[in-house]
């Protein structure tokens, strides 16, 4: 008898996880007929089609990221570390430091469910005979109050009942065919009433809609489980009843069962109608690598006990039966059935729906599904008939084309060409120790990992050595010292492995002359022509760009006066290396400036001349620094200090960061190496923020995932707001800033895969009871935080099901991180991490990798998430950018000029008032337009314009009046005309419509000119800012005055430009809007005539991509 053995690809930090094609179950057979059995993935294909794992997370890589090291396990906190800030002011890991609006602290809830935990919802059968058996919901009513009933479905499957009622019972009924649409959560205007919003989440709500005229029949279930049967069997039947099928078969064959009979039957090579459990097991775990052995084998158990053949072998019934039970995810099956036409799988037609219209993927083609199906579908008749079954969708789910994060940002995709103080630099603090600084050994392995994740800037603290042989070591790890020319041998082996841009060397030096020189030989020799020597030009006022600098290492420390003629001479050091030196040897304290403390040392010329653009100064205040510092000069910042900056003075500080590098390292006073938040520098525009790179935790989790937006390479664009010379822009900005458009982020946590037990755990077993905190990090006005409930005994797949909403004022310089705790009674421990910057989500439904405590991606667990962003008003591109409220003219809210004091400026930006008033009552009528459409068709402002224009169609489809509505193409803007009588509702749809088209057409030729009145206002401004304060003085404005002056002056730039922006950018979604209205169309049937294009005067059509704002012209009406 041939024997089968699993096994799962398991990956350690440094590789991608195995596409579906490189999981395989791998079957050793001992006979010839058993070499036919190799359950691969894509490629071979078991039945003559194998399997691809249906629980595995393939594909998933760690963008660059690595392990961070080796710390005790079992960390009982969502910071996943000892890192509690201990100095600086710096708040708990884990804690918002603000009491910011969008905090919301929620108390560890329980989630009681309704529905038996073991009751699964696989397939419409179950769904079915769930409704048949019935339960109670809540009717709502149109005067806000809610009823309890009894719902059930009659056997007959045409009618939906509910009881008691105080109708006659057969009125008391709903035909299924009446049906036009079952509406999920809060989207009809009873259920949206201000009376009924808070009393229940959105998850529990769901609306009927029927009849001719378009009623509601808004209920409230228990639970999300609850309401996702309803939805889930409601709409199958609805979809059922429009084709020719007699009645539900739930034993009838499909391409998923008679694909896992075949599975049996190649398994079965003996041909004796049964194989045995372990073999049985070994298969079902093989194609669902994250899956236990044990959960596999006690289905089996229940399987046989229930049929009266507890101990006998498995048969294809029990085979079939128990894979679908364990290995159906019942919350992508109901996403499956909310696409699919008519059957458990989806054509060609139904997944072009689903990747262009929820995954946001535009130019979807009938080749690319067929492409699909062929990864990812393992029955070789779902291949050739083009269906993807439920396991096919699944492998496609967990698949790299729906990983959260966006693939163009896994390579260099930002602006390289900007000066080198324009970006924050990944920046490693003391690499070369591998624990904390007092008992911390110093390794070379610390350098070689640094660089591989991409680390920009090290620092190397060099002392005197045995033998004239300079050393380097840290601190008291004197016993570990590195020689220096060791050290320099693998920094040039490895600075341009993970990155080709400029590598930052920050020497500090504590070496004599005579060891000095043999620092120069070393660097010279080895590092050769990769050390940058060219001195930096006086006629220029920034720095050069990383794409100037690719392949360099560029030298930070001591330079001697120009005027110094001798071989070596005297320099002030002040520091971190003599600050650490200090308190870790204890030396006495010497002069004090500014707070930190300093010495003299003698320092060779040469070395001096190696020390080209930075160069190493102390910082004495930012009016000095802006009369006097040079743009090649850097200043270092003990965190305390940097802190102190940032809360007193944030305007200066971020003003400063525009044309100077500033480096900013933890106090010496964690001298077990944890971590500064590095978003409280980065938030000031600081440019290198030092880590300790072997303390894991929450603020390596925000260091490492910020720095894989571009590439991994190690250099991050910052925020346009804080690069331009004339901007405003305050470091603790706690509201919306002038010309950056908010937008908001909707979460909705799905559910969990494979959850682990914490290593380390102090609770007995394998019971996993997590919940999960969904974070925001950013500007003080972003940082937010929200809970999910917790899931009782439950880490296989848990379903979490709930929404959370978060307002970012400042996108660019946000980050998300979900963290997966265990809700045990002794102490909550951590489970994973993920941390992604908020510009690399991709919209829809998304998994997302979770990573252990060291940083390592854990195999096969995954969030299964669904993401959307939308304007903070509504409106916004198709998939990439609503509030329901919207807001009339008289409460809207204008951006305007500050008065400066200053009266010829003063009198040029009151001028610019009425275009501002202009550009913002254009968006904004466009963005409530869109919120009203597609409210009225029961979507939410986060759905795009293809989801309304498929709603619309859906209605037509299901109705049996001879309603007739189409979408003239033949026009620029695209009428929405309805042919003979429609009912109400639809009416309202079609007005809707039309405003939206007409706010929409007004904005797109009204545009270009309200552009160039800002615009020109904008260079009108900037003609006083040389100048701006010798007007000021002139005119009597002194000390605050005048600061306060320039303030506003910076003010009114930054709104003119952001508003015009704005406008450029809000023309650019209302062309995508009329663009996804023609795609639309045609995919849903409604399209009249033939599609005109909107073009610009004497030239081409141009359809602007979300990559590619369009310029401003007035197209041809």
């Amino acid at each position: 008898m041939a024997e089968l053995q699993a096994s799962g690809t398991v990956t350690g930090p440094f590789h991608e996880l195995p596409s579906p094609s490189q999981h395989a179950v791998e079957i050793t057979a001992r006979n010839k007929t058993d070499a036919a059995l190799a359950l691969p993935g894509a490629g071979t294909h078991l039945d003559a089609s194998a399997a691809t794992p249906a629980g595995s997370a393939p594909g998933f890589g760690p963008e660059g990221t690595c392990s961070t090291g080796s710390p005790a396990l079992g960390s009982r906190s969502r910071d996943s570390s000892a890192e509690r800030s201990r100095a600086g002011g710096n708040a708990p890991c884990g804690i918002m430091k603000n009491s910011s609006k969008q905090r919301q602290v929620r108390k560890k809830t329980v989630s009681f469910s309704s529905m038996p935990s073991d009751r699964k919802m696989n397939s419409t059968a179950a769904c079915m005979a769930f409704m048949l058996e019935g339960c109670e919901m809540k009717k709502v009513r149109s005067n806000s109050r809610m009823y309890s009933r009894y719902f059930l479905l009659d056997p007959d499957m045409h009618w939906l009942r509910w009881e008691p009622s105080k109708k006659d019972s057969e009125k008391a009924k709903l035909e299924i065919k009446s049906i036009k649409e079952v509406r999920l959560g809060k989207k009809t205007p009873v259920l949206r009433s201000n009376g009924l919003s808070d009393q229940f989440p959105d998850e529990c709500a769901f609306s009927i809609i029927y009849g001719e005229n378009y009623e509601s029949l808004d209920l409230v279930a228990s639970t999300a489980d609850v309401v996702s049967t309803w939805v889930m069997g409601l709409r199958y039947l609805v979809s059922y009843g429009r084709h020719t099928v007699g009645v539900v078969e739930p034993n009838q064959p499909s391409v998923r069962t008679s694909w896992i009979g075949s599975v049996f039957e190649l398994a079965d090579v003996e041909r004796q109608g049964h194989i045995d459990v372990l073999r049985a097991t070994q298969i079902i775990k093989g194609l669902n690598p994250g899956m236990k052995e044990s959960r596999i084998e006690l289905k089996f158990k229940e399987l046989q006990k229930a049929k009266g053949r507890y101990g006998e072998g498995i048969d294809p019934d029990t085979f079939v039966e128990a894979y679908c039970e364990l290995c159906t995810r019942p919350e992508i099956f109901f996403l499956l059935v909310q696409f699919s036409s008519n059957k458990e799988y989806l054509d060609s037609k139904d997944l072009m729906l689903f990747v262009e219209v929820e995954q946001g993927v535009e130019g979807v083609t009938e080749d690319m599904c067929r492409e699909i199906v062929r990864k990812y579908e393992p029955s070789a008749e779902g291949r050739e008939h083009g269906y993807l079954s439920i396991d096919g969708f699944t492998h496609y789910l967990l698949s790299p084309e729906c990983h959260v994060f966006d693939p163009q940002h896994k390579r260099v995709c930002q602006d390289m060409s900007q000066p080198l103080s324009h970006y924050y630099i990944s920046s490693s603090h003391n690499a070369s120790l591998l624990e904390d600084h007092h008992w911390g050994s110093s390794d070379l392995s610390s350098y070689v990992r640094a660089l591989r994740m991409g680390c920009r800037s090290l620092e190397v603290v060099v002392w005197d050595g045995p033998d004239c042989e300079p050393v380097v070591y840290v601190g008291s790890s004197v016993a570990s010292q590195l020689a220096f020319y060791k050290v320099l041998e693998v920094i040039n082996q490895y600075a341009f492995d993970s990155s080709e841009y400029p590598l930052i060397l920050c020497l500090v030096t504590h070496c004599s002359v005579p060891q000095q020189r043999v620092m120069v030989q070393h660097m010279k020799k080895i590092l050769g022509e990769k050390l940058h020597t060219e001195l930096p030009s006086t006629n220029q006022h920034y720095l050069p760009s990383p794409e100037k600098l690719k392949g360099k290492i560029l030298l930070k420390g001591k330079r001697l006066p120009p005027d110094t003629q001798d071989s070596e001479g005297e320099v002030t050091d002040e520091e971190e290396g003599l600050e650490m030196a200090r308190h870790m040897v204890g030396a006495d304290e010497k002069d004090q400036l500014n707070g930190i403390g300093c010495k003299h040392l003698r320092l060779y010329r040469e070395l001096s001349d190696l020390i080209t653009l930075c160069k190493s100064i102390q910082f004495r205040d930012f009016e000095s620094s802006k009369r006097e510092q040079k743009h090649w000069e850097i200043c270092s910042f003990n965190e305390v200090d940097a802190n102190r900056f940032a809360n007193e003075f944030p305007e200066d500080f971020v003003c400063y960061n525009k044309r100077f590098l500033s480096r900013v390292y933890p106090t010496p006073m964690r001298i077990d190496a944890s971590n500064m938040n590095p978003q409280d520098f980065w938030k000031c525009g600081c440019q290198i923020v030092a880590m300790n790179y072997q303390t894991p935790g929450l603020m390596m989790d925000l260091n490492l995932g910020w720095f894989r937006q571009n590439g991994n390479c190690g250099y991050v664009l910052r925020p346009a707001i804080m690069r331009e010379e004339v901007s405003y822009f305050s470091a603790n900005a706690r509201d919306s800033l002038p010309g950056v458009s908010a937008q908001l982020l909707h979460i909705k946590v799905i559910s969990g895969q494979h959850l682990p037990k914490p290593r380390g755990s102090a609770a007995k077993g394998d019971v996993v009871e997590p919940y999960i905190y969904v974070e925001i990090h950013g500007i003080p006005a972003d940082c937010a935080e929200q809970r999910t409930k917790t899931v009782t005994q439950n880490g296989d797949n848990p379903i979490f099901d709930e929404s959370f909403e978060f307002q970012i004022n400042l996108p660019e310089l946000a980050i998300l991180r979900f963290v997966v705790l265990d809700d045990d009674y002794i102490g909550d421990e951590f489970i994973g991490q993920y941390t992604i910057p908020f510009e690399c989500l991709q919209p829809g439904y998304r998994h997302v990798p979770l990573q252990s405590l060291t940083g390592e991606f854990l195999p096969n667990t995954t969030l299964f998430v669904h993401v959307a962003i939308t304007n903070r008003r509504g409106g916004g591109k198709g998939h990439k950018r609503g509030l329901s409220v919207r807001k009339g003219r008289k409460a809207r809210e204008y951006t305007s000029t500050k008065t400066t004091g200053i009266k010829v400026v003063d009198e040029l930006f009151r001028a610019s008032t009425q275009p501002l008033r202009e550009a913002t009552d254009l968006r904004e009528n466009v963005q409530n337009a869109m919120v009203s459409f597609k409210e009225l068709c029961g979507l939410t402002p986060a759905a795009n314009m293809k989801q309304c224009i498929l709603a619309v169609s859906s209605w037509l489809l299901h109705s049996e009046r001879a309603e007739r509505v189409s979408v003239n193409l033949s026009e620029v803007y695209p009428s929405m005309e309805a042919q003979g009588p429609v009912p109400e509702l639809l009416r309202k749809v079609l007005t809707a419509y039309d405003t939206m088209i007409q706010t929409s057409r007004t904005l797109i030729e009204s545009a270009e000119t309200v552009y160039a009145k800002l615009t020109q206002a904008q260079r009108a401004g900037l003609d006083f800012h040389e100048d701006l304060h010798r007007i000021g003085a002139k005119e009597g404005l002194k000390g605050r005055k005048l600061q306060k002056a320039m303030e506003s002056y910076a003010w009114n730039i930054t709104v003119l430009k952001g508003q015009a922006d704005l406008l450029k950018h809000a023309k650019g979604e209302a062309v995508d809007t009329v663009r996804q209205i023609h795609c639309a169309a045609h995919s849903s049937g409604l399209a009249k005539n033939g599609a005109a294009t909107l073009h610009t005067p004497n030239a081409p059509p141009t359809w602007p991509t979300q990559n590619d704002p369009p310029t401003l012209h007035t197209p041809n009406a």
